[in-house]
């Protein structure tokens, strides 16, 4: 199974989804500014991954204020060396953050929270990441640890999310998998469409809707994908073929268009879809083109369901409408990869993501179980448990 993400004690090592199916290309992610631009440029990209990837590059981002503080502490050793004593006591002021620095640490910190919070602004998962990063810094400061021990503390911190994020997938997958029925009187095989990449290339391991879909495959049922291929930027195409052909998954790739199409001729009996922000009362935000699977499901009486993390639900947002939308530059529909498919100054719109109200829903599947609707109600006794 691929791995997006591995941390190696000094860098994050990224997978560059851009580059697949063709190449695989790894970034060594050394710094803050590293991990925002592989966020941006959608090297990394799903909601968990994204999470994960901004827990390591706060990891980073609170290092390099370290390294910072620690050569503005030896430069003043070298130019105040009077004595033994003093030099000690400079050596053993590298490793705090003095009180009169704490102002500019908070500063930092502060600074390096905003940043990567701004790399996308959809994905829930990216802030409930760091606001978690942040809740350990501030525990950590309280105690007046060192520099060095409050770093060691927050790469703790992230590698345990990225740990807790396996599980919850494959909690997730199982839970997904129950709700997968045996074929129809005459058919082989169950037949499920999905939209954009929520495999292992979207969270740290095994993928939220596409881990359902494993799940069900390991237990055994019969299955066949239909893939959307995801305009503008082929995420279903380039990354969710690929990991369906190297599980052996049997799948079909179509176009976004074609989709109305299959479900006019029966050849589709669920839908299963990822999120990257679930409102307080169920409002889904998800890859542009959600929304339009989930009316044509509707119309056709085909269950639609949604995968996510409990991270995933935003219960600060009530509805859909609160839900800030990433529009992206426009040349991503203006050409696929390097090859312009219309003039370079037709105006385009292109938002990443689009909202599927929560009456088009017929569950949302979770590491803690289904939420069925109402979800305003189903949604609150989960986050309780």
């Amino acid at each position: 199974m691929v791995h997006t993400l591995e941390w190696d004690g000094q860098a994050l090592i990224i997978l560059n989804q851009v580059e697949l199916p063709f190449r695989v290309v790894f970034r060594h992610a050394s710094c803050m500014d590293d991990v925002v631009e592989a966020i941006r440029r959608l090297e990394v990209r799903g909601a968990p991954a994204i999470g994960i990837a901004a827990a390591f590059g706060y990891v980073l981002g609170i290092r390099e204020y370290s390294s910072e503080y620690r050569s503005s502490v030896n430069r003043t050793d070298q130019v105040n060396r009077t004595d033994q004593a003093n030099r000690t006591d400079q050596a053993n002021r590298t490793d705090q953050v003095c009180q009169e620095t704490q102002g500019e640490f908070a500063a930092h910190a502060d600074k390096v929270y905003r940043t990567l919070a701004a790399a996308r602004p959809t994905a829930v998962n990216l802030c409930w990441a760091l606001e978690r990063m942040e809740a350990r810094l501030k525990a950590e400061a309280l105690a007046e640890e060192s520099l060095d021990t409050l770093v060691q503390a927050l790469e703790k911190e992230a590698q345990a999310m990225m740990r807790e994020d396996a599980q919850i997938n494959r909690s997730m997958g199982q839970h997904g998998a129950n709700l997968i029925p045996q074929p129809r009187h005459g058919r082989d095989r169950i037949t499920i469409l999905t939209h954009c990449n929520t495999g292992a290339l979207a969270a740290s391991q095994f993928g939220t809707a596409l881990g359902v879909i494993r799940a069900a495959h390991t237990k055994g049922k019969k299955l066949h994908v239909y893939v959307d291929e995801t305009r503008p930027l082929l995420q279903g195409a380039r990354l969710t073929a690929w990991e369906l052909w190297q599980e052996g998954i049997p799948l079909t790739l179509i176009t976004d268009s074609m989709a109305g199409c299959l479900m006019y001729q029966k050849k589709v009996d669920m839908i299963l879809v990822g999120a990257d922000r679930i409102a307080a009362n169920g409002d889904t935000a998800n890859k542009i083109g959600t929304y339009t699977l989930a009316v044509l499901a509707r119309e056709h009486g085909i269950p639609f369901y949604v995968a996510a993390p409990m991270s995933t639900i935003d219960l600060k947002t009530a509805d859909g409408s609160g839900i800030i939308i990433e529009e992206r530059e426009g040349d991503e529909v203006r050409r696929i990869g390097s090859h312009a498919v219309t003039l370079p100054e037709i105006p385009v719109y292109n938002p990443a993501f689009d909202v599927t109200p929560a009456g088009f829903i017929r569950g949302i599947i979770t590491e803690k179980g289904v939420l069925e609707p109402p979800f305003f109600q189903s949604i609150r006794e989960f986050c309780e448990r």
